[in-house]
Order: structure tokens, then C-alpha cells, then sequence
């Protein structure tokens, strides 16, 4: 999951991004309005946590800035001090979907997050199940039936996001976008060699293989449960 850290406290911005980051968040960092409206444009953020008190500016108008652009799947989470009624009034007037107030404990902020991600519909949840595999976001554990599956940061990101689209092909640059951060370089193999760890992971000892490579357009998780047919798709596409 991508998210944007839009906060000018170097401290403040270091923690959250380590702690973030071993929840297994990809974490890029604004510290001014100016930059995070440069960042916005290039890059589909699941979540914005969002100070009001910025340098050139004030994270309300960013908000109403993010909003006016139309249907967007970013959630925009207010983490200031300012935390009287009118401001978290005007706050989600203006767009945000939760109002966090400084200072706050980390175990809310990722509850928080986890929650944003939920709504209208989004079939994310702390807890992600295929048939034998399951993931739990929260405790950040992952196991194929009554095996435990020992997964790292990347490779719980690259689980987490398959989980929510079980059953579509999703290309090396999605997943490259919403599981690595902005410091990624993009002619590496490293979604490959990822995707390629993971796959190996789940399946094992004659399992059945659950993440499927389609040639040329990216890798899909398999509905294991049902074992649906693969339509729209010929045999010679698919490896797994």
C-alpha cells in the first residue's frame, strides 16, 4: 500500500516513516505543499496522512485540492495538533475521510488506515483470505493452511495487494506503484524476483500453485476456494 506522508516535522516524519515501513507500507514524504501537489500528479496514493500547519500553505486547501479532482481512490487522513471541533469540522468538510489529532499513538494511526481502506465497498479488510491462505494485516502474519508462511516486507506488500484482487491480472508497474516506494528504480527486476520468492513460498510440497504469471501482462492470484476456470485467457498465456 502507497502512502503519502505530507508533514514538515523532520522527527516526526522519520519515525512514521520507519514505523510505517515495518508495517509493511511504502512510505514517500512531502514537507511542503508545493511538493506534495508534484507528487500527487504522478502518483496514485491508497492513502494521504496529511498535516494542516505546512511551510507554503495549509493541508486544508491540499485536501479540497486532492477532492476537486474528481473520483479518486485516495483516502485522506488529517494528523494535527489542531484539534477543536471546528477544525476537524472543516477538515472533513473539505475532504478528508478521518481527523487524527497529535499526539496519538501509532497502533491507532495503522488501525485508522486499515479502516479508511475498507469503505465503499473496498473488499480490504485486516484479515485477507483465498481458500487455505490467509493474511492478517494487523498482526502481520501470513500462513497457507496450518503452515506459517515467513515473508518479507515486500512480499507481504506484493500478498496484500493480490489479496484484494483475486482473480485480475495486475501488471509489474501497479504493483511496483502501490508496494514500492518513490526510491524504487524501475529498471530493476525486483518486482520479478519478488513476485518469483513469494510464489515459491506459498506453494510448496505439492500445493498448488497460487500466484500465476500472464505473459506480458502481469501476475494474478488464483481464487483457490473454487478453482474458477481462467476466461478470456488461452492456456499458452498463463504460466505458473
Amino acid at each position: 500500500m502507497r502512502v503519502l506522508l505530507v508533514e514538515d516535522e523532520a522527527g516526526l516524519v522519520s519515525a512514521l516513516r520507519v514505523a510505517l515501513q515495518r508495517e509493511g507500507y511504502a512510505v514517500d514524504t512531502a514537507g511542503r505543499v508545493a511538493e506534495a501537489q508534484e507528487k500527487l500528479a504522478v502518483t496514485t496514493y491508497d492513502i494521504v496522512l496529511l498535516d494542516v500547519n505546512l511551510p507554503d500553505g495549509d493541508g486544508f486547501e491540499l485536501a479540497a485540492s486532492i477532492r476537486s479532482r474528481g473520483a479518486t481512490p485516495t483516502r485522506i487522513l488529517m494528523l494535527t495538533a489542531r484539534g477543536q471541533l471546528r477544525d476537524r469540522v472543516r477538515g472533513l468538510d473539505l475532504g478528508a475521510d478521518d481527523y487524527l489529532v497529535k499526539p496519538f499513538a501509532l497502533v491507532e494511526l495503522t488501525a485508522r488506515m486499515r479502516a479508511l481502506t475498507r469503505r465503499d465497498g473496498d473488499p480490504s479488510a485486516a484479515v485477507l483470505v483465498d481458500g487455505p491462505i490467509l493474511l492478517d494485516t494487523a498482526r502481520q502474519l501470513a500462513r497457507r493452511g496450518d503452515r506459517e508462511l515467513s515473508l518479507t516486507l515486500k512480499e507481504f506488500g506484493v500478498l496484500r495487494y493480490l489479496l484484494r484482487r483475486i482473480g485480475y491480472v495486475v501488471s509489474a508497474e501497479e504493483l511496483l506503484e502501490h508496494v514500492w516506494d518513490e526510491n524504487a528504480d524501475p529498471f530493476t527486476q525486483t518486482v520479478r524476483v519478488t513476485v518469483g520468492t513469494l510464489r515459491r513460498k506459498l506453494s510448496v510440497d505439492g500445493e498448488e500453485a497460487a500466484i500465476e504469471t500472464v505473459v506480458g501482462r502481469g501476475y494474478r492470484l488464483r481464487e483457490l476456494a473454487d478453482e474458477p476456470a481462467l476466461f478470456g485467457t488461452t492456456a499458452d498465456e498463463v504460466t505458473t
